[in-house]
Formats: C-alpha cells, sequence, structure tokens
C-alpha cells in the first residue's frame, strides 16, 4: 500500500467511529511515514494521541503484517505520569482493533508487578507504554540490545513537563542509545505549546537531520471567571486557603455535572476536602480526593469513578493535569494561584476535553491581591504567552547513573557511548578531559574516595567497563530513577490495608494517640513501627493535616510579566477587568497610604513600627528572585554601615527589617541596586556553601553515592542527608573541580536563586523611576509580606490567624 492509501485507510477507521481527521493529525501520519522525526504541538483535548499512534500501526500494515510471533517490541510510548498510561493503552487499543492489527498493548511502570515484567521480557508486547524509570530499568537488564532490535518508534508524550526536568536528561540519555541500536528508529514528541519551542525540540531530537514540526490549528477557548465575595473587605489581605470563599464554590460544584478542584499542594487538597464536606455533607459518597501520596489502588478507583461520570467532585493537586480524559468533567476550580500560565491552561484543559469545546475554569483568590494574578492569567492566556521550560544540561549525577545502567547490564565500551552522549543537547558540551573523570569516578570513587572499596563500582574487563558485583548490580536497580524525595512512611490500618504515604519529617512531630487529617479520613496514630505508621479511624478532631515538602511555586517570568502589565492598568480608569474593578477600593487604600506604581515606576516603602524599621520593596519578580535581590541588597547596606536585617519575601515583593535605623535614601542614592559585581556580591551574600549543601542531597542520591534502602526498609531521611552532607564537606575541601560538586553549585545559580532574572529584574529597575514613601501605617502590599515573615516566626500559644487579625485591625 502506499502511504496515501494508508493515511486513507486511518481515515477510514475515524470515520467509522463517527469522528473528522484534523490537517495537524494527517501531517503527522504522513510525515511519520516518510522517515521523519518530529514533534507535535497540539492543545489539550484535541487528538494528540491518535496523531502518532496511528501511523505506528498504518507502518506495520504497509510491511505486510509479519508473523505474530516474530514482531517483537516495536513502539515505546513514554509518559511522565502513570495515570496516562491507562488512557493511552485504551486508545491504543481502540485504534488496533479498528485497524485490524494483532498486537499487544503492555504497560510498564513502578505499579507493573514483578510477574507481569517477566511476561513481558519473555515475550514482549509490540506497543509498550512506560515511564523514563522504566525504561532505564530495561537498559539495565541483561541482553536488552536484542529486547530492542526491532524497535521502529519512540513517543514521548507531554514532552514539555519532562524536559524541565532531569527525567528529561533520563530520556535524551536512553534515546541516544537506542538511536545506535535501532539504526532505522523514528523518535517523536507531544507537546503543550511552551515559551521555547525550538529549545525543546532540540532536546528531544539532538542531532537529527530529517525533522518536522507538526502544528495544530486548533484554538482552545478559556474562559476564566474568578469566584469573589461580596465585598472586597471580606477577601483578607494576606492568607494562603480560601476557605472563606468555600459558599461561593459550593453552588458552582452542585450545577456542574463532575467538577475537578485544584489546589496546588497536596496539603490544600486535604484541608479543603475537610471544609467542603463540612459545609456540604450531601457531598459525601460522590466527592473524592486525588493527590500523589494516596495509595495507587485509591486512585486508580477515583479515576475510573471520574470516568464513569460517578463523582460529583474530586479535590486534586498536579496528580491530575496531565493527559487523562474524562469526558464528564464539566467545571474546573483552580484554588489560590498556580503562579504559570501554562500550569493553569493545562487544569483548565481538563474540562472541554475535546476538539472545539469551551474550557471554564473559577479562579479562587485566597488572598486580595491573588485577583491581579487572575486578571495576569486571562491576558497571558489571550496573547498566548506561555512559560519556557528551562533543560537542564551537564547534569553528571543523572549520566553517572546512566554509566553504571550500562555496566550493569552488558557492560560498555567508553569510546562508543562518549559519542552518543555527546550528541545528546544535555551533554553536547562534554569535553575528554570531564569524560576521563567520569570514568575515573565509576571505577575508583574518584580522588576523594579512592580508598573506599564500596565506591569502586565498575570494574574494566578486556576495555569493557561492567559491574560484576551482584549486590552492587541490585542496589543500582533499585535506585535508578532522578525523582528525589524526602523518604516516606506508609500509612496502613492495624488489618494492614494501604491508605498511602506521608513524610518522615510530618510524623515526627505526632505521638501516638494523636488524631490527623489524611487521604479524607481522621486517623489516629497506633504506632509506628519501621517505615510503617499504623493507624486507626477516629471519630476525634484531628489536630494536623500533613504537608509536604516543595509546596510552594514560585510566580513564572511571563507571569510576572502580565502582572506588572495589571498593576499599571490600575493606575489608569476604566480597567477591563472585573477583578481590577473589584479591586478599586483596595487600590485607593494603597494610593492614600503610600503610591500605586505605574509601570515607570518602582516602589520603596520605608516606616517605623513596634518591631523596628521597614523597608519593602515590589519587583513583581516572584519568590525566589525576591529572595535573591533581597540578600543582595542586604550585603549592599550592610557595607555602608553595620546592621543586622530579617528577611522577608512573597511573589510581589521583599521586606528588610532591622532594629536600627536603615540609610535608604543614601542607599539608594549610592545605586544598591545597580547590576555592576552582581556575581561576586550574590556569591558574597548569601551562603553558598550551605544553600549548595542541601542542593547536593539529592545529586548525592541520584549519582548513587547514597543509598536510599531496600523496599519496605528505606533509610532514615536524616541519614541520607548527614551522609550527602559528609561527601559535600569531604569533596569540598579536598576535590574542588569535582564535578558532582560544581553542579550544586552551578543549580542553585540557575535553578535556585535564578540569576539571570535577577539580572534582568534589576536592569529593569534602573529604568524606573524610584519613588521612596514613608507610610505611617502598612500598605496592602505591605500587609502580606510581613505576614510571611510572621508565619515562619515561631509564635507563642497565639494562632497566626489571631495575630493577623490582631495586626489588622491596628493598621486599619
Amino acid at each position: 500500500m502506499t502511504n496515501n492509501e494508508l493515511i486513507a485507510k486511518g481515515e477510514e477507521w475515524f470515520q467509522s467511529k463517527g469522528w473528522s481527521t484534523f490537517p495537524f493529525q494527517q501531517q503527522a501520519w504522513a510525515a511519520y511515514l516518510q522517515g521523519f522525526h518530529g514533534l507535535v504541538n497540539a492543545p489539550t483535548g484535541s487528538g494528540k494521541t491518535y496523531s502518532l499512534v496511528v501511523p505506528t500501526l498504518l507502518e506495520f500494515i504497509k510491511e505486510g503484517n509479519s508473523s505474530k510471533n516474530s514482531n517483537g517490541l516495536r513502539v515505546i510510548w513514554i509518559t511522565p505520569i502513570r495515570a496516562l498510561a491507562k488512557e493511552i493503552a485504551n486508545s491504543t487499543q481502540k485504534a488496533l482493533e479498528g485497524l485490524g492489527v494483532d498486537w499487544q498493548v503492555g504497560v510498564r511502570t513502578g505499579d507493573t508487578t514483578t510477574k507481569q515484567r517477566a511476561a513481558q521480557k519473555q515475550t514482549p508486547p509490540e506497543f509498550l507504554i512506560t515511564t523514563p524509570e522504566s525504561l532505564h530499568l530495561m537498559l539495565a537488564q541483561k541482553g536488552y540490545a536484542n529486547y530492542f532490535k526491532n524497535l521502529r518508534a519512540i513517543v514521548c508524550d507531554e514532552w514539555h513537563e519532562l524536559m524541565g526536568s532531569k527525567r528529561g536528561v533520563q530520556v535524551e540519555l536512553a534515546l541516544s542509545r537506542l538511536k545506535s541500536i535501532c539504526p532505522n528508529l523514528k523518535v517523536w514528541g507531544i507537546s503543550a505549546t511552551i515559551g521555547n519551542m525550538d529549545e525543546a525540540i532540540a532536546a528531544l531530537l539532538g542531532n537529527s537531520k530529517k525533522l518536522k514540526i507538526i502544528r495544530s490549528d486548533i484554538k482552545k477557548v478559556i474562559e476564566v471567571e474568578s469566584v469573589l465575595p461580596d465585598d472586597v473587605d471580606q477577601l483578607p489581605w494576606a492568607g494562603h486557603l480560601g476557605v472563606n470563599l468555600i459558599d461561593k464554590v459550593i453552588p458552582i460544584i452542585k450545577q456542574s455535572k463532575s467538577t475537578l478542584i485544584f489546589t496546588n499542594t497536596r496539603s490544600f487538597a486535604e484541608i479543603w476536602y475537610q471544609k467542603l464536606l463540612e459545609r456540604a455533607p450531601e457531598l459525601a459518597g460522590i466527592m473524592a480526593m486525588h493527590h500523589g501520596s494516596i495509595s495507587r489502588e485509591l486512585r486508580d478507583w477515583v479515576e475510573d469513578q471520574l470516568y464513569h461520570g460517578q463523582l460529583k467532585a474530586v479535590v486534586c493537586t498536579s496528580s491530575l493535569d496531565l493527559g487523562v480524559d474524562f469526558r464528564p468533567v464539566e467545571t474546573i476550580i483552580q484554588v489560590g494561584s498556580p503562579k504559570g500560565v501554562a500550569r493553569f491552561m493545562q487544569r483548565a484543559g481538563r474540562s472541554g476535553h475535546q476538539p472545539g469545546a469551551i474550557s471554564k475554569i473559577y479562579f479562587v483568590p485566597t488572598h486580595s491581591l491573588e485577583l491581579i494574578e487572575a486578571a495576569a492569567l486571562r491576558a497571558a492566556i489571550e496573547k498566548k504567552l506561555v512559560e519556557d521550560r528551562i533543560p537542564y544540561i551537564r547534569s553528571f549525577d543523572v549520566l553517572i547513573q546512566y554509566l553504571v545502567t550500562l555496566a550493569v547490564s552488558d557492560g560498555f565500551v567508553p569510546a562508543e557511548i562518549f559519542k552518543e552522549v555527546q550528541s545528546t543537547f544535555a551533554y553536547d558540551s562534554i569535553n575528554e578531559e570531564e569524560w576521563g573523570w567520569l570514568m575515573n569516578f565509576i571505577t575508583t570513587g574518584g580522588r576523594a574516595l579512592t580508598a573506599y572499596n564500596e565506591y569502586r563500582k565498575v570494574e574494566i574487563e578486556e576495555d569493557v567497563y561492567k559491574v560484576t558485583d551482584r549486590r552492587i548490580a541490585m542496589r543500582h536497580r533499585l535506585s535508578i530513577g532522578t525523582i528525589v524525595s524526602d523518604a516516606s512512611l506508609k500509612v496502613k490500618y492495624t488489618s494492614g490495608k494501604y491508605i498511602g504515604t506521608v513524610e518522615e519529617y510530618f510524623i515526627s512531630r505526632l505521638n501516638p494517640g494523636d488524631v490527623f487529617w489524611f487521604a479524607g479520613r481522621n486517623l489516629e496514630l497506633i504506632r509506628i513501627k519501621g517505615m510503617e505508621i499504623q493507624v486507626r479511624n477516629s471519630n476525634k478532631k484531628a489536630k494536623s493535616v500533613p504537608s509536604w515538602q516543595g509546596g510552594r511555586m514560585p510566580l513564572s517570568s511571563q507571569l510576572s510579566v502580565m502582572l506588572r502589565q495589571k498593576l499599571d492598568e490600575l493606575t489608569k480608569p476604566n480597567q477591563k477587568d472585573v477583578e481590577l474593578r473589584f479591586l478599586k477600593p483596595l487600590m485607593d487604600l494603597q494610593k492614600e497610604r503610600s503610591h500605586l506604581p505605574n509601570k515607570k515606576e518602582f516602589l520603596v516603602e520605608y516606616f517605623k513600627s513596634k518591631e523596628g524599621f521597614h523597608v519593602l520593596m515590589y519587583p513583581f519578580e516572584g519568590r525566589a528572585v525576591h529572595e535573591g535581590i533581597a540578600a543582595l541588597l542586604a550585603l549592599r547596606i550592610s557595607r555602608m554601615m553595620p546592621i543586622t536585617f530579617s528577611i522577608a519575601m512573597n511573589d510581589y515583593g521583599f521586606e528588610l527589617l532591622s532594629d536600627q535605623e536603615i540609610p535608604i535614601y543614601e542607599a539608594i542614592e549610592t545605586d544598591i541596586l545597580t547590576t555592576n559585581n552582581l556575581w561576586q556580591d550574590i556569591q558574597a551574600c548569601i551562603n553558598s556553601v550551605e544553600m549548595g549543601r542541601r542542593r547536593f542531597r539529592d545529586i548525592a542520591s541520584i549519582s548513587g553515592l547514597v543509598f536510599k534502602g531496600y523496599p519496605g526498609h528505606q533509610i532514615k531521611d536524616r541519614h541520607i542527608q548527614s551522609s550527602s552532607q559528609l561527601f559535600f564537606d569531604v569533596f569540598n575541601d579536598h576535590d574542588s573541580t569535582n564535578l558532582l560538586l560544581l553542579q550544586a553549585y552551578e543549580e542553585v545559580m540557575d535553578f535556585q536563586l535564578e540569576e539571570a532574572r535577577i539580572r534582568k529584574a534589576l536592569e529593569r529597575i534602573n529604568q524606573q523611576k524610584i519613588v521612596i514613601t514613608e507610610p505611617e501605617k502598612p500598605t496592602p502590599f505591605a500587609f502580606p509580606i510581613m505576614v510571611d515573615r510572621l508565619s515562619r516566626e515561631k509564635l507563642s500559644s497565639e494562632k497566626l490567624e489571631d495575630r493577623v487579625k490582631r495586626m489588622k485591625l491596628q493598621f486599619d
């Protein structure tokens, strides 16, 4: 059959289902059949999956349907989340049946049983859906080259999600190996729109020459509606829960067939689920919760019930962000700002999950200024302004793990693998000296660890680098992956039924008899046994809700641009956004007490309170950037006079607090906001060693320096932390050119402090007129930052909420 005839066959199947093919689908089918690599860029719910599932089957039909027993593994579909695997498997099965292709679809993720894996190894499915971690586990098995020899295509789904993490680097490395094993391999990606699409393509396809970008012309319409109280005074100036608007949210849930309520953290999900049940007990039994720490069994149940329209509402986190098609879902509610345009659009796309349908999303602010972010999100969507995803490069921890993976399986010849690694986007700058360091590190432990046999993992046999020690091989296979989290303990009923996981640091604060809220239940802690927590249901009131590390997301650079634009619009009459009109009384108060800056102005507030002297500045650049700028200014002012500061920040600005007068006018005149000597001053103003030490914890784990333990017998998190810190200190003191050590410092600057964004922010501020005011009372801009500082300080028996209310009364 010709390619045109094959495409017609695909269209015929679509028509039999009552569907119509979109131009981008036809273009993808044609490009694939012509032998191109490529990337499909299309919005959520537009049929992206079939744009690449179908041509892999048509290619097989073109070859004449060889006998079933000799097909081998033909297609690998890489997904970033397990929940998406089931959806892809269902879609692929429909295509197989519709096109008459006798293939088996397999899924291999962390949930796949040992028995299922063994069966897949013995008789590979033709179409395998897997994750980056599971793909590397397959590369760690003996005879992997033979297993992959019939592979024709690899599809990386949701590539925009993978490329901004070390999991994307894992994919790049696996592709570099598989392209050598399978010369005819085609590599394709599926991605939503991101700001740096060209970089995304380069990261996925490396040095591939024959490639095509397929862009959908389907326009996704997203409606954003903010949930507003009856009066602006009912919204707190600061806060982070939004539950004061719960009575406005319940009618939205009730009028919809099915609703997803997105929160930004798992703790928020637990609290919102609890509060919704308190206010609307009739939702019991038709409302559920879904987040990554709940057991797989419970999450599967929620997904199935949602898919079949049996649930009225699900409170969830990013665990339901991607891919899964829940057509019964009509409505999306976002609690609090998601801090990024792409994340907001992704969540909005969970409703109206079909071509041409409108996606409706309600924005529930947790405090008043967040309403400006709602207006900014709407404007960013209209302008198609979405975030870049910064790809990780030169991640030597991932490369070390990968090299040991190859050594565990059949071994590798360094010269051959060096060329493959250099062909990737992540490591195209690696040189022979660095490669030599890596070879030395995996065989001897490097200069600092050469005396310790356990770090001599890889041996050299006739120029082939191999792991021959079975214990090292087993430990390595258990450690493959780049997702590093704090040590988790399994939560089980005393009967043994598994509920989910909580992090060690949370449970360490509880005593037997304490009651906590988890997975929508009141659970009483009975005992901690090893890495398990035994609990039972309780009617007592819960004292606490588990919190998980890494809950706060920084404001993205693209959203911060739109946020500043909306602030400029607030200084002008006749705002078009309902949120800005609603906030007018609050902004009038900001003008009355201080100043409301336009885009050509930069506001600095200076005042005295019982706490001391306060300087507040408002770059509106996000928490991470403000942390860096605040530390930088504290250093530069301290050079003018001996002075000590307490620093607080949020996404809008930062505060310097001191018990003595701050020479802010003199500091501004002497150009403390300059970009001159920025790198050196950042290094001096932060404890880069301490930040590097914290960053090194993950690097040590990924590179295999620290072993996290066997299943069910994980090593306690504090032991892992102390071990990684010991390695860091040894390298810092005795091996300053260690590539893992240098990587830790680079990651601090690039991903934690965002040095490039700090420089850009200061350059912008230097083009603005600096307006210094001396308000008699804290302003609406200042108040949330001061509350943020209080929330991190140890208060006496007084609750933060009560303290904030007293502050509000004091400042009104």
